[in-house]
Formats: structure tokens, sequence, C-alpha cells
């Protein structure tokens, strides 16, 4: 019997690069991809959302990039801002500060230092109120960030996520008054210049003799004969890896499904227009704007270097929210134009993408679950992995070596 994958996205196919055992993937959409997917139409090169990979790894970066051109990758400083009461001020807020309007920065550096962290609670929202003060907090820090998981940061763990929160002590802080430094995990990124789609190519251009099959959904898992029942046929397999949300993992293998797995939806809209438009330098931006429907938008243009503006523009919302995206589409187009970042610029083209789910909500409850369930799917060798797969927050390359630390498990001393 072969290890069944479900799901053909980065962590499904990056398992099957790993594993000596024998294996196969099922894919229940038409293609592969899963959220790595890119769209190339009219001159325009667009992702299901901003997909950068920020490799730490040497070996996982020869593997993703075996199959790719040198000459196709681009490799890019980041450079991101924080569009702010109109004015754009350097990512991350916490170590920019100064770059606000003096009575902003003084209430900010005030707070900073009335700030008490030894009162940090347990919540998202109570980390940053009691690290870096009222005023950074709610300036950006909450606003934002609810904008971004459209929930209640106090549902938040305040670690919820990890080292990809850009933290700074006071002390840095100060310091980047006049020396800026702001360095973070992926102050550079490769991109290559056909989309995220030539990572996926090349990842599975590795594994030939491994079969996929798009159009076969998972119905059922039969956890004690092992057996896996999708549209199409029964599989019986060795292992089984799923790449799929947990909670609907959970519920095919006809377990209860705790209700603290919850997460966001994101409405992304990736929109090509005519010509330039005036930002030519940054990624990305943030908006914490509570009145402009988006929380970021990024500029494949400048991530590229084409001449005309490229954009993808993401909306977060409650996962049991309905939304018409056309009604959508004209709230973004309104405050893209309200905000200044679009002005006599013309739509040439445009699509949206609804991820759901897209950013899970981490909280004490929900790791506890998690690791309590994976432990028991464990023992019928069912193994959850991937962003959605152990309900994370984390960068592709976490996927990869998540992928590559189960596959060396089971390789069965292979």
């Amino acid at each position: 019997m072969n290890d069944l994958v479900v799901g053909a996205g980065v962590s499904g196919i990056a398992y099957c690069n790993f594993t000596r055992n024998g294996s196969e993937i099922i894919e229940k959409d038409g293609t592969i991809g899963g959220y790595c997917r890119t769209t190339k139409r009219n001159g325009y090169v667009w992702d299901y959302s901003g997909h950068f990979f920020h490799f730490q790894d040497p070996e996982i970066e020869s593997i993703v990039c075996r199959n790719i051109n040198k000459d196709d990758i681009l490799h890019v400083n980041k450079v991101t801002s924080i569009l702010y009461k109109g004015q754009y001020i350097d990512f991350p807020f916490q170590k920019n500060i100064h770059q606000l309007p003096k009575e902003e920065f003084i209430d900010c550096l005030y707070d900073l230092f009335a700030a008490t962290p030894d009162n940090e609670g347990s919540s998202f929202k109570d980390m940053v109120m009691s690290n870096l003060g009222r005023s950074i907090a709610e300036k950006f820090l909450i606003p934002y960030n609810t904008k971004l998981y459209a929930c209640d940061l106090d549902l938040l763990d305040k670690d919820a996520m990890g080292r990809f929160f850009p933290k700074a002590s006071k002390e840095e802080i100060i310091l980047n008054f006049r020396n800026s430094k702001n360095i973070s995990y992926n102050a550079t990124f490769d991109y290559p210049k056909g989309g995220a789609i030539e990572y996926i190519h090349s990842l599975i251009g590795n594994i030939p003799e491994v079969p996929v099959s798009c159009n076969e959904e998972l119905l059922d898992v039969d956890l004690k004969n092992k057996i896996a029942i999708t549209n199409r046929r029964k599989i019986n397999y060795n292992n089984l890896v799923s790449t799929i949300p947990l909670n609907v993992l959970i519920r095919k293998c006809g377990l209860p499904v705790s209700d603290c797995f919850t997460s966001n939806q994101v409405l992304v809209f990736n929109i090509g227009f005519n010509k330039k438009g005036k930002d030519t330098k940054n990624c990305w931006v943030y908006i914490p704007d509570k009145d402009v429907v988006f929380y970021r938008v990024g500029y494949y243009d400048n991530i590229m270097g084409t001449d005309k503006m490229s954009l993808y523009i993401e909306v977060g919302l409650p996962s049991n929210t309905t939304v018409d995206p056309d009604e959508m589409y004209k709230c973004v187009l309104y405050d893209l134009k309200k905000v200044g970042i679009v002005t006599d610029e013309e739509v040439v083209d445009y699509e949206y993408v609804i991820m759901n789910p897209a950013y899970v909500h981490i909280n004490q409850s929900a790791i506890e679950e998690i690791n309590r369930i994976k432990s028991l799917l464990a023992e019928y060798s069912v193994y959850s992995i991937g962003r959605y797969g152990s309900w994370t927050y984390c960068s592709i390359e976490d996927n990869i070596k998540e992928a590559r630390n189960l596959a060396l498990e089971l390789n069965n001393g292979k």
C-alpha cells in the first residue's frame, strides 16, 4: 500500500519529495497548487494572494527551485509601508513612531514608557497594550489586526503570530529614530517571474513517478481499516497525510469537531491597470483605517519591475459572512481612489478569489485540541500537516519543513 496524500498544494507535494514510501496524491480541485495558484492574463501575473518565499534552509531552497531557471527568479529587497492618515510610515509601526506628527509621536513615546510588560495578559490585545502602550496599540496594531483577523483580538493568544510579530524593545525603538533598521524575518524574498505556481511546478517536477488525481475529493476515512473513501473509489493506505483544514479532516474521520477551530476568510482582488501608479517603491502597504475596506495592498508591478500597476487587495471577513464580490469590488475601487493609490489609472482586467479559511484564530484551547486530536489520529496512521492541517500561522518554508520532518519520521527505515 502507498501513502495517500490529500491535497496537491505545497505541503502535500513537498511530503512526496521527501518520503521514500510509495505515495499518491488526490486533489479535490481541477488543478494542483492549493493557494499557490497563479493567473496569467493580459500581461498580468496574479497569485491567489501574495505568496513570497523567504528561504532560510539551503536544502529546501534547492529542492523548491530545482526546475526553475535561476534567471527566472527575482531576488527582491522588501520595501513596505503603513498608510496612516494619508501619510506613509515605514513598517513596523512601533519602530517608526518618530515619523508621525509631533503630537502623535509624543503620545506614542509617553505610552511606550508607561507600558507595563509585567502585566501582560493572555490575549493578543493584552500583549500589545502591555508591551507597547495604548497609543501604538490603538493607532495601528489593534485596528490593523482586527481588520486582518476579522475578530475581537481578545480571542487570540498573545503568541498567535509567533515570530512573525515584529516585537521591539524600548531601546530598539529609540535607536531607530536616527539609524533605521526595519529588519524582519523576511527582509528579502524570492519570487518567480511566472508567479508562485512555478514553485509548485518545480516541486511536482521532482517526483514524476507520483500519480496525482485531480477532481478527486476525500469524503470519509475508515480509521480502523485504513480506507479512504473518495468521490471515485476506496483507497487502502499505509499512511494518510492530509493537508486539508484540520476541522474538515476530523469530520471526515467521523470524530466530533470542537468549536475552537475558528478563522477568517479573505476576499482577494487582483486588479491590472493601464499604466504605472505613483507608488513605484513599495512591495505592499498596510492600511489600519477602519473606514477603508481592505487591510493590505500589494504591488506586483513593483515586485516584478513591470510598467503597469498590478495590485492585489485583501479584505478580511468573518468566515461565516456571505459577501457579494461585485459590490465589494466597487467599494475597493472607491477606497483605492479615496486613499490616493489610484488616481487616473484605468482598470484593464481584474479577478477575485475567496480564501476560506485564510488566517486561523490561535488560542490556548485550540492549541490543546490540535495536539490532542493530532496524537489521536496518529494512532491510526493519519497525519495532518500544513498551515491549515496544523491550524497555525507559518511561512511556506515552515510547511515544507513540517512535511520533510514527517516524511523522515515515516520512512520506515528506508
